[in-house]
């Protein structure tokens, strides 16, 4: 019967995943990313796309402050326009950089004002025309904003993904590709904070807690030369 296998090897690893994901949802013990918190705090796109692009290559507790004083001068992206770009680095800082972002987030502004009505849109393609907005930002906007169904893929759900034998890949989009066939949907909305708490705590990059992970025995270790 052609095609037979194929379909079957497909449902078999969406089954696998399913198990592997669950069982690791049920054994949290680790705190949320970041940008969970924002949600929890705030929960307004706005807000939620203002952190993302203030999150690249900055450490979470450096960005949940500036995110914090940033909304508490411009809690819209109408009202970002009235502040002066060097007051926006000088609250933003010490993010990585600042100054970058602080010229990014008032472009932004700008094109959500001019051509979105000053609302942050709930469309991946619109987000994605943002300045400074990547697939992983769109996708974070989406899942955490709107709750759209979205697969935000980091450093921490690529990795983890691969280690795991989710997907054989070697980008991000790749990786996102890939979960968007074998992940069942229902996990869309939570495998970013998921991973990337379980990346953080217990998968680390170099040097694994495979002694302290709760899915050690379903875990091909892909790429695991050493761990604790």
């Amino acid at each position: 019967m052609t095609g037979g296998p194929t379909a079957r090897s497909r449902r078999a690893r969406r089954a696998r995943v399913d198990r592997i994901v669950t069982r690791l949802a049920a054994s949290v013990t680790w705190h949320a990313p970041v940008m969970n918190l924002v949600k929890d705090q705030a929960g307004d796109p706005w807000t939620l796309l203002a952190g993302t692009i203030l999150s690249l290559r900055t450490k979470d507790e450096v960005t949940h402050g500036a995110t914090k004083r940033l909304v508490a001068i411009a809690p819209s992206p109408a009202a970002l326009l009235d502040v002066p770009e060097r007051t926006i680095a000088d609250t933003i800082y010490p993010v990585g950089f600042y100054k970058t972002k602080a010229r990014s987030l008032r472009a932004t502004a700008r094109l959500l004002v001019d051509e979105h009505g000053g609302d942050v849109p709930a469309d991946r393609d619109a987000l994605l025309a943002l300045p400074g907005v990547g697939r992983k930002t769109a996708n974070l906007v989406l899942a955490l904003g709107f709750e759209i169904p979205a697969i935000c893929v980091d450093t921490h759900v690529h990795r983890i993904s691969n280690r795991l034998a989710f997907c054989e890949t070697d980008t991000p989009d790749e990786t996102e590709r890939e979960l968007e066939e074998v992940l069942p949907r229902r996990h869309w909305l939570t495998i970013n904070e998921l991973l990337v708490g379980f990346g953080q705590a217990i998968c680390q990059p170099v040097s694994p807690w495979c002694s302290r992970c709760p899915i050690r025995r379903s875990c091909p270790r892909v790429g695991v030369d050493r761990s604790r």
